[in-house]
Order: C-alpha cells, then sequence, then structure tokens
C-alpha cells in the first residue's frame, strides 16, 4: 500500500494490514468476499490476506486498537477500489476525518485537489450496527473545522461490508 500511498510509509501500511489480517481472521478464512457499498451503489470484491500466527495475535490484543487499525488499512483500499483515490497525508485533529485523500500525484504543494477521509471499523456488529456507525461517522466529518469535502468509510470484519459516502454540509 505503500508505495501507492504517499500517506502511508512502509512501516504504517504494514502495520495497517497485520492489523486488518487479525480482524479478518477473528471472522473468517482467506480469501472472503466482502461487499463494497459507495453511497448505496454495491458491488463485491475478494479480500485476502496473511493468516496471522500466535505471536502476531497476541501483539493486536487489544481489539479496539487492532479494530482501529485494520479499519485504515481496508477503508483505504476501499477508496481506491471504488474512486481510485490515495492516502496523500494524515489529517490534523479537528477536522473530523483521519486521511486526506486525492486522486494519484495530489496533495503534494497544497490540499485543493484533496478529500478528507474519516475512517471506523466495527469488529462484531451486523450490517446495521455497520450502517450505524457510518452515520455516527457523517456527522462527525460535518463537525470538522475544514472547508474540505469529505467521504466518511466504515468497515465490517464480521459484517463483510465496506460503506462510504460523501458527507454533504450540514444545512
Amino acid at each position: 500500500m505503500h508505495e501507492r500511498h504517499r500517506g502511508l510509509t512502509e512501516a504504517i501500511a504494514a502495520s495497517y494490514e497485520e492489523a486488518a489480517s487479525v480482524c479478518l481472521n477473528r471472522y473468517h478464512a482467506s480469501p472472503v468476499e466482502i461487499t463494497l457499498s459507495d453511497n448505496g451503489t454495491e458491488m463485491t470484491a475478494e479480500v485476502l490476506w496473511v493468516i496471522p500466527n500466535a505471536r502476531t495475535i497476541g501483539a493486536w490484543a487489544n481489539t479496539t486498537d487492532t479494530t482501529e487499525s485494520g479499519a485504515y488499512c481496508c477503508v483505504i483500499a476501499g477508496v481506491e477500489l471504488l474512486r481510485n483515490l490515495f492516502a496523500v497525508r494524515r489529517a490534523e485533529t479537528g477536522t473530523g476525518s483521519d486521511y486526506y485523500i486525492g486522486p494519484q500525484g495530489s496533495g503534494q504543494s497544497d490540499l485543493e485537489d484533496c478529500l478528507r477521509l474519516e475512517v471506523s471499523g466495527v469488529s462484531a456488529g451486523d450490517h446495521k450496527e455497520v450502517r450505524k456507525r457510518l452515520s455516527e461517522k457523517v456527522a462527525q466529518t460535518q463537525r470538522g473545522d475544514s472547508s474540505l469535502p469529505a467521504l466518511a468509510g466504515v468497515i465490517g470484519f464480521s459484517a463483510k461490508l465496506l460503506m462510504v459516502q460523501d458527507v454533504r454540509e450540514e444545512a
């Protein structure tokens, strides 16, 4: 991932990928087909991962941290697949988002062509829980201190559902 996403170093991408493998491995065997939803338009994708060993599982024993880091991996990859957008850099606290994303090569001198991306993950929830979390993340992003347009994305690891939604400005 780090080779395509300038906002991810090799170490960060590897960490996110490792966390995602632990999250997915809790509920599924590799490979698994997941549903991707982009503003309600659905498609499926096959997800493959390296099966984590006992040491890796132990290193990622904190479910909250693992789900958050694994969500970064999956949602960033999902936005790349769905919209051909790439992580440009980490967002600042208060922006209501986690990353700035944009077309390949954007964001090097300014963020003019970029969007904000808010990311979350749900470990054991069903489709209803993933949709609820997406609504919460859309609201959070709307409150963020930034004029850039935004997306919110949520991965449900057990539910095999990744949802991305444009965030509209509050009226």
